[in-house]
C-alpha cells in the first residue's frame, strides 16, 4: 500500500487530531504499519525472532515520540522528544538493513526511503522547535596578556 493509499484509509480519529498535520508523524505511522508485516515475516525465520521485536519497538518509537513531544508545551520539551525520535528513527534504519536478508533489498530500500524522509524532516523540526542552531558565535576570541 502507497503513503497516499494508507493516508486515505487512516481513521478519522487521527485524521481530526492537529498533529495529523505533521508529516513526520504521519510517515512514522505509516512505517510502523509497514513493520507489522515486516516484523511478521522476521518471525518466520528463528535467526531473526530478536531483531523482529528489536526493528518493531524502534519504529512504534519514532512515532510515539513525535506524539509526546507534539503534546509538550515548550519548544525545548518538544525538541527533547522529536531528538528521542531521531534516534529511534536511526536505529530502526540500522535494523531494518540487518533485516534485509529475510525482507529483501525491495523492501529495505523502501523503508530506507521512508525513514531518510522522516530524519531530513526531524533535522529540521528539532532546531525550531529550540528556537536556535547550535553554532559557535564567529566573534574572534581576544587574550590579553599581562
Amino acid at each position: 500500500m502507497s503513503f497516499e493509499e494508507w493516508e486515505k484509509s487512516a481513521p478519522e480519529t487521527f485524521k481530526a487530531d492537529t498533529l495529523w498535520k505533521v508529516k513526520s508523524y504521519r510517515l512514522a505511522l505509516y512505517l510502523s504499519d509497514l513493520c507489522w508485516q515486516d516484523a511478521t515475516a522476521l518471525l518466520k525465520d528463528k535467526r531473526t525472532v530478536s531483531l523482529a521485536d528489536q526493528v518493531y519497538r524502534a519504529v512504534g518509537s519514532v512515532s510515539a515520540n513525535l506524539a509526546e513531544g507534539y503534546s509538550r508545551s515548550t519548544g525545548k520539551d518538544r525538541a527533547l522528544f522529536y531528538q528521542y525520535a531521531l534516534g529511534s528513527a536511526r536505529e530502526s534504519r540500522d535494523w531494518y538493513y540487518k533485516a534485509r536478508f529475510i525482507l529483501g533489498d525491495n523492501i529495505f530500500q523502501h523503508r530506507a526511503q521512508i525513514i531518510t524522509e522522516i530524519l531530513r524532516l526531524l533535522l529540521t523540526m528539532i532546531p525550531q522547535q529550540r528556537g536556535y542552531v547550535i553554532r559557535e558565535d564567529s566573534d574572534p576570541y581576544e587574550v590579553k596578556t599581562v
